[in-house]
């Protein structure tokens, strides 16, 4: 069996790896990702696109990866007012990574709906090869249910593209909590385009002091979002929902029950690769020795989906999903 992953981060070329986090995360999960990190030091986005391409090509289960730009910030007067130096690569970066590897990515675009020529970059990165749309606008404090976005939202549908939309909790960038609910999906929905939650929305908790709730497996105690997600999937049959970062130790928690919700047919198989996770230090339900067994796999890819097996089989549509989404 092989699949698709739909969800993978290019990060800026210009990335240096020196917040706090990237300095953690690459020291305790670098050899993980299989980076070389001497080389990342040395140049850092050479060396993180040389891994995942890497970790890809030697992959038993992931063939292809949707491969995911994030626009910079603009302000209402189109004019941009920030671009994060991590996370922020751009439409023409992804392109560039995908005719050196035409065989290995399906590029996404991302195109932040205040620009002011939005509408047709939507059709020039459509022509030059892009088969879909990331938002991230919560980063960029956009109101995904402005009735201004509606010739947006058209074009999508026009262009058959599909729309990633982060939901859930943010912590790799600045992020308005105001624009992570399950909130931003209704009217993109509504104006008939395919959209994937990422993520299935699962966040915080919201426990306050109980900080502990964000570890527990008890549904009474997981976000709303996620909730809200499951029930709107009944409601649109444009809706579907990713599992990227779903092994993060927070978000890992709903697994078990996401698997007996009957939603397997809405459902793509994600990692948000490089967002780091642990197969031993997370909030499943799996034994400790399964845990460890799953620790030893090399491949990030492969060891993040022989997790999901825990709870979706080889043989469960979340891994062929993406033909339902993909025009490729």
């Amino acid at each position: 069996m092989t699949t698709i992953d739909m969800h993978v981060h290019l990060l800026n070329p210009n990335v240096k790896f020196d917040r706090f986090f990237d300095r953690v995360a690459l020291k305790l999960f670098g050899k993980k990702f299989n980076f070389d990190l001497d080389e990342i030091k040395q140049n850092p986005y050479e060396g993180y696109k040389k891994a995942f391409i890497n970790s890809l090509k030697n992959s038993r289960y992931v063939d292809k990866v949707v491969l995911l730009p994030v626009d910079s910030e603009y302000n209402e007067q189109g004019v941009e007012v920030h671009r994060d130096k991590t996370v922020c690569s751009l439409s023409e970066d992804v392109l560039e990574v995908y005719r050196e590897f035409p065989d290995l990515i399906i590029p996404f675009m991302s195109v932040n709906p205040r620009r002011k020529d939005a509408i047709e970059l939507l059709e020039y990165y459509k022509a030059q090869g892009c088969v879909g749309v990331k938002f991230l606008q919560n980063y960029w404090g956009v109101d995904l249910r402005d009735e201004s976005l509606k010739p947006y939202y058209k074009k999508l549908v026009e262009l058959d593209l599909p729309l990633i939309i982060h939901i859930g909790s943010e912590y790799s960038i600045k992020s308005d909590k105001r624009y992570e609910s399950w909130e931003m999906l209704t009217f993109p929905l509504e104006c008939g385009v395919r959209v994937i939650a990422a993520h299935v929305g699962v966040g915080d908790s919201n426990g306050g002091l109980f900080f502990w709730r964000n570890f527990s497996n008890n549904p009474k105690y997981f976000n709303k979002d996620y909730f809200q997600i499951l029930d709107l999937m009944k409601k649109y049959d444009n809706l579907y929902a990713d599992l990227s970062a779903i092994l993060t130790i927070f978000k890992s928690r709903v697994l078990r029950d996401l698997s007996t919700r009957g939603v397997e047919e809405r459902l793509l198989f994600a990692t948000d690769y490089p967002v780091v996770f642990s197969t031993i230090f997370c909030s499943y339900d799996l034994s400790l020795s399964k845990r460890f067994w799953l620790n030893k796999i090399k491949n990030p890819y492969d060891r993040y989906i022989r997790t999901i097996f825990e709870y979706f089989p080889e043989n469960s549509p979340i891994y062929t999903n993406y033909k339902k989404i993909l025009k490729i």
